[in-house]
């Protein structure tokens, strides 16, 4: 076999490496990756994303409600100027959770509810999670400084 022929094989080898590589790494992230919506992004897909997804927004005031002793799901509804989503939640809320405040939650979409597994809430009266900043000043729903 000549030096030019190992090179090429050698090569190949390599480029073949890569690709199972790579590939193994995008299937992992894939089952991993979560995209952010708003309540009005999620009313406005034609078919509703069958991953995991962040949902942010503001709790409706009066909308939070704790399950009986069988079940310790927390039932409460995400808003944004426009749309509403009813989100259902196992598990110990944050200490700042509170109606009227901004929240980031991650779950999977289910007929309409969003069931989540993660509840992030904000951390003082002046601070609103980033995404959901930034989907509201991108709708032009909200200014630096203004509160909803």
């Amino acid at each position: 076999m000549s030096k030019r022929r190992k090179r090429l094989i050698l090569a190949f080898g390599i480029v073949g490496i890569a690709a199972v590589a790579l590939a193994l790494t995008l299937t992992a992230l894939k089952s991993t990756v979560a995209y952010f919506y708003t309540p009005s992004d999620l009313r406005e897909l034609s078919s509703p994303p069958a991953g995991l997804i962040r949902l942010g927004g503001l709790v409706a005031p009066g909308s939070v409600k704790f399950g009986d002793d069988e079940s310790a799901a927390v039932n409460f509804i995400i808003r944004d100027e426009t749309a509403e989503t009813p989100v259902s939640y196992e598990g110990i809320l944050p200490d700042l959770f509170r109606e009227g405040q901004g929240v980031v939650v991650q779950g999977r979409l289910q007929h309409g509810r969003l069931i989540a597994s993660e509840v992030l809430a904000k951390h003082d009266e002046n601070y609103m999670p980033k995404e959901v900043a930034d989907a509201l000043k991108e709708q032009g729903r909200w200014k630096e400084g203004q509160s909803l």
